[in-house]
């Protein structure tokens, strides 16, 4: 991999700790939105405040840090919860509509990353404009995915068990695709980053709703406590490059 490559290397820990970050996302994001009532519009200005402070460090960074970039990561992760949520519960849009704009806007992120770039591939980030549409591709796949996965979980009928068993079949499916066939790699990538989100979100609900609404009832603040350890004991061990 080229040695100036801003960003982690895609291996199978990458995934692991992905689905981990954004997992803590939701349980965390719910956490500041909920479990604190802070609210979904101030909860998503703190958030979205996070999101643009590490993402600032993550920027002005001569090189690659794996806590930086994972910081940035789940900042983008529980903004995008408390985002998804503004959408559609405050403003209305509910989980279809809030879906279909949030496909729209990343579909706009990764048009003019290619546009501009040439290429949407993430094994070269090494410029500062790429590593912006990156983020900003992270960013809005996150909240789709949380608007998806509660669309799943709470509007199609297949419950937290049934909707994270569905997405966890579909990203089984994009493996065996990226194993078995010359599939473009790149947009392999997007459906794989995208649907971790989901399964991230119907994983937290699981974890923390209560037993009578299909939950583990482990709640918001276990559940994060939990998840955050498991992500930084994995940021320390395990390598990124």
């Amino acid at each position: 991999m080229n040695p100036a490559n801003r960003v982690a290397e895609v291996t199978l820990s990458f995934w692991i700790m992905k689905i981990c970050a954004t997992t803590l996302g939701e349980t965390a994001g719910d956490l500041v939105s909920m479990t604190l009532n802070v609210g979904y519009a101030l909860s998503s200005m703190i958030l979205i405040g996070l999101f643009l402070a590490t993402l600032t460090m993550q920027l002005g960074a001569r090189r690659f840090h794996p806590l930086l970039y994972w910081s940035v990561i789940l900042s983008t992760s529980t903004a995008g919860t408390t985002i998804s949520d503004y959408l559609d519960r405050s403003v209305g849009l509910g989980y279809t509509q809030g879906s279909l704009l949030l496909v729209a806007c990343l579909a706009a992120v990764l048009a003019a990353w290619r546009v501009t770039e040439g290429t949407l591939s993430v094994n070269r980030i090494v410029t500062r404009r790429a590593e912006g549409f990156y983020w900003s591709a992270i960013l809005v796949s996150n909240t789709l995915g949380t608007a998806l996965g509660d669309f799943l979980a709470d509007d199609s009928g297949l419950g937290f068990f049934g909707s994270a068993g569905l997405i966890a079949g579909l990203i089984g499916l994009v493996v065996v695709t990226r194993y078995r066939t010359s599939a473009n790699r790149v947009l392999l990538f997007w459906l794989a980053f995208v649907l971790t989100r989901p399964f991230g979100a119907t994983f937290g609900d699981l974890l923390t709703k209560p037993v009578a609404q299909g939950g583990l009832d482990f709640g918001t603040v276990g559940s994060s406590a939990v998840l955050a350890g498991t992500l930084l004991l994995l940021i320390v061990l395990r390598p990124q490059r």
